[in-house]
């Protein structure tokens, strides 16, 4: 997943779990606080739904803020663990809003923590963070912590010395207004355990919250007794539009325009809109090393529960203190066999399977089981990475890794190594759609990263010999971007481009994501010719990326975490002559026991459910788009996974099993209407 990225850890907190709390900033509703520093913003005081409130008009520059500042020396703020901020926005549109929190010589990056939140129209949001300090982490391995969220972007900083703080708009495209109410301090009061047996949070309680065994059967045959009256409606075999028009039927999934949109047609002829369900597999683990005192429970060396108990190795992120290894545990897993016994991996499947046509989708997602993929349940979409010893990019950046350099002479092997036995595994399956090939890669690094590599890097070799072949000279060359390169080995690409520079950079990244697809596409044609080449998974991405993508792949794919998708974006000019796949959106909430919201907040359930058909309408009517995957199918661990600490409230069902009955219904009502209001 994405994105997941540094953002991630920065998502408003909506709710959080009971802490103590310390106004920093005493309001009246009368009058503005001495210590307040305006800058390009003008502001108010008032009183909002009872609370009193600052009303501040934020200008159109660079950086509007109003800043706190001590009344005297510096604020020690030690004893506290985060900071929260209430924010009503009484405009139409949502409104990005941040808070940076400074100590002295503070950059913006440097010597500052900074968080930012979405304020939703007419809504109150509050914004809260995690400090990120020079004091050793008590909640570390996960991205939201109990208490104050998610931690803070930034360099740690001396929560003794702070110099003041700021609440902030980036760059607004016009004048904005927001109300900031209850600037306070928060303290870390949880006590352990604060993770119960079932992997829930032990310190609230909510709807649906579990508590006991016995609740965990009744759950399943009310659920085993709805699911045997579910029918699929409207549907063929596939999934696909069994009343639409009909089109050829060539035994495989395609694409096809018909009436100026885009469609897949299903191996039977029928139009089909693929909406998927991402990560359909019996969950997660979470790290328990180093963490045992958290739980109220764990597995032990109980037989029963072996398949739940793991160790893992290797972490992406957020678990510095172990050496990113250690025990872990799967609580979804050991709920699973809390439910269903010695036949709880069957029945996961059997479930997850008619749980998905119940409510309407009609593909298995990306990271799914392999079982469940081959189970002839549903259409799915099978994945490939490309491994192996060929070099990267070394001058560019990568969140999950460096940009893979295709010019090196080891990349193509490494693709069909990679590539091969997994096409070949789903080749002769009518029911798999297609293949995604990576995810989310470092697509920014190709322009700058390039010439930022020592000089045997093989792209930089490439990219040089190209620019030689143009320029013939140095001198040349300089003139036309001008720049001062001494030699070929010490160029590079100056902060601001000039018009003659940027367009060999746009050929360059061009050349280099054509290489990257047509050697992706020759081994996915050589060995599942039959099937759709549908992308990379672009999160972050460059225009000419794009374009070599829609000139090579069958679809391209995209992970689009926002509210909705603006159609203007994808067709008119901007129409890339291919059809368009989203492999991943969703959207989170803190109204039931978990810590971080994801990549797109809401307010609850309620609002989530909501977010979640007002997503897939707005790409079903977009002719450009073929269909949309909901990442994932059961929320995160607690505690966070173990690759990267996520724990992201994301699921349709939570981590007994327990459907999100919100979430369901709108599926229900929205999955249910794809092919009429396509």
């Amino acid at each position: 997943m994405l994105m997941t990225m540094s953002i991630i850890a920065l998502l408003v907190l909506q709710g959080s779990a009971a802490s103590a709390e310390k106004i920093i900033i005493p309001l009246d509703g009368k009058s503005i606080p001495e210590n307040a520093v305006l800058n390009s913003v003008k502001a108010e005081a008032e009183i909002k739904d009872g609370r009193p409130a600052l009303r501040v008009k934020f200008g159109k520059v660079e950086w509007p803020n109003i800043f706190f500042k001590p009344k005297e020396g510096t604020w020690d703020w030690s004893a506290y663990s985060g900071i929260a901020v209430d924010v009503f926005n009484p405009q139409k549109q949502a409104i990005q809003f941040s808070v940076r929190v400074d100590n002295e010589g503070a950059d913006g990056w440097n010597h500052c923590n900074t968080g930012y939140a979405t304020a939703l129209p007419g809504k109150w949001t509050t914004l809260s963070m995690a400090f990120r300090s020079n004091k050793p982490e008590r909640f570390w391995g996960m991205r939201g912590v109990p208490a104050t969220g998610p931690p803070a972007s930034g360099t740690p900083i001396d929560l003794s010395k702070i110099v003041g703080f700021q609440v902030f708009l980036s760059h607004p495209n016009q004048e904005y207004t927001l109300l900031i109410a209850n600037m306070r301090l928060i303290a870390d009061t949880i006590s352990l355990p604060f993770v119960d047996k079932f992997g829930q949070y032990k310190h609230e309680t909510w709807p649906g919250k579990l508590k006991s065994e016995r609740e965990l059967a009744e759950r399943r045959e009310m659920e085993e007794k709805s699911l045997r009256e579910s029918k699929w409606q409207d549907r063929d075999r596939f999934g696909g539009w069994a009343n639409g028009p009909k089109q050829e039927a060539t035994g495989w999934f395609r694409t096809q325009k018909v009436g100026g949109k885009w469609w897949l047609v299903d191996p039977d002829g029928n139009l089909f809109f693929s909406i998927g369900v991402d990560c359909v597999r019996t969950g997660d683990s979470t790290f328990t090393e180093k963490r045992e005192e958290w739980f109220e429970w764990l597995p032990g060396e109980d037989e029963k529960f072996k398949p739940a108990v793991g160790y893992s190795s290797g972490a992406h992120s957020m678990a510095d203190v172990i050496g990113g290894k250690g025990k872990t545990v799967n609580f979804y897993r050991a709920n699973l066999i809390r439910k269903y016994g010695s036949e709880w991996e069957r029945k996961f499947r059997e479930t997850a399977c008619a749980r998905l046509k119940a409510w309407g989708f009609n593909t298995i997602g990306n990271w799914s089981q392999e079982d469940v993929m081959t189970s002839g349940c549903l259409p799915y979409v099978a994945c490939a990475h490309v491994t192996g010893k060929f070099r990267r990019i070394e001058g560019g950046g990568g969140y999950w890794a460096k940009m893979p350099d295709v010019f090196d002479a080891e990349y193509a092997a490494a693709a069909e190594n990679s590539i091969a036995p997994v096409a070949k595994k789903h080749t002769a399956d009518r029911f798999c759609i297609g293949f995604f090939v990576d995810n989310e890669l470092a697509w920014d690094a190709i322009e700058k990263g390039t010439l930022a590599s020592p000089p045997d890097q093989p792209c930089r070799v490439e990219m040089i010999k190209r620019l030689k072949e143009k320029y013939k000279t140095l001198e040349a060359l300089n003139a036309a971007w001008e720049t001062k390169a001494a030699s070929w080995d010490a160029l590079r690409v100056p902060d601001s481009p000039n018009a003659a520079c940027q367009n060999d950079l746009n050929e360059w990244v061009y050349a280099f994501s054509h290489r990257y697809f047509e050697i992706i596409k020759g081994v996915l044609k050589k060995y599942a010719p039959h099937h759709l080449y549908l992308g990379c998974r672009f999160a972050w991405s460059h225009p000419q990326a794009v374009r070599a993508a829609a000139d090579v792949a069958d679809v391209v794919s995209f992970n689009i975490y926002t509210r909705g998708i603006n159609c203007a974006d994808w067709t008119g000019e901007n129409d890339l002559g291919k059809p368009i796949l989203i492999g991943e959106f969703h959207f989170g909430a803190l109204d039931r026991g978990m810590f971080h919201q994801g990549l797109v907040p809401t307010a609850n359930q309620r609002e989530r459910a909501e977010s979640f058909v007002k997503y897939v309408r707005s790409v079903i009517e977009c002719p450009a788009f073929v269909g949309c995957h909901w990442f994932q199918y059961v929320d995160e661990p607690l505690t966070g996974r173990v690759y990267d600490g996520e724990n992201y409230n994301i699921g349709l069902v939570d981590v007994t099993d327990t459907p999100y009955p919100e979430m369901i219904a709108a599926a229900k009502k929205v999955n249910g209407e794809i092919y009429k209001w396509r």
